[in-house]
């Protein structure tokens, strides 16, 4: 290919739109892919790695971003459960103490609860935001979350929680 910048360039925007389109809704995982994205072009920026290393960066990444866009139907979650699932294992013990099925029940549940809970400015409002956090903390000990990672699980199941604010208060 003789113009190799202009195939990195339009592989990256192909991947931007990609990780925004299905991870939208799921901040562990947009978060997650759009650093590797990045790293990989600092990489090329930098000239660390070629154009036909970058594109074989930027190619492996768009495999990862498909398998971990279908695990969630492995795992029999929905979208919404993924994101929470996601927001769940992202402190690796939690996996190890609770493993799968536990982990699945409690996002399932906490898709529940935080659905119930949300109105529409709740992001915005104090007490509200607060009565969602203490329902999340108490979810989170009845399954016996490990509590030394409870307020990281806690801040970012919220977190997740914004992203459907939107969708969730309309229902």
């Amino acid at each position: 290919m003789k113009r190799k910048n202009l195939a990195v360039e339009a592989l990256n925007k192909l991947l931007n739109d990609d990780i925004k389109v299905r991870f939208g809704k799921n901040a562990i995982q947009l978060k997650k892919f759009s650093e590797q994205l990045e790293e990989a072009l600092q990489r090329y920026k930098n000239g660390t790695i070629e154009a036909a290393q970058v594109v074989e960066l930027l190619i492996g990444i768009a495999k990862e971003i498909r398998s971990e866009s279908e695990s969630g139907e492995s795992l029999g979650l929905s979208s919404d459960e993924k994101a929470f699932y996601d927001a769940l294992i992202e402190n690796g013990s939690a996996r190890d103490v609770l493993g799968d099925q536990q982990l699945k029940q409690l996002a399932h549940l906490l898709v529940e609860r935080v659905r119930g809970n949300v109105s529409v400015d709740w992001q915005y409002r104090e007490p509200a935001k607060a009565r969602l956090r203490v329902e999340v903390k108490k979810l989170l000990q009845e399954f016996g979350y490990p509590p030394d990672q409870q307020a990281i699980a806690t801040k970012l199941v919220l977190e997740q929680a914004k992203l459907f604010a939107d969708d969730w208060s309309k229902d």
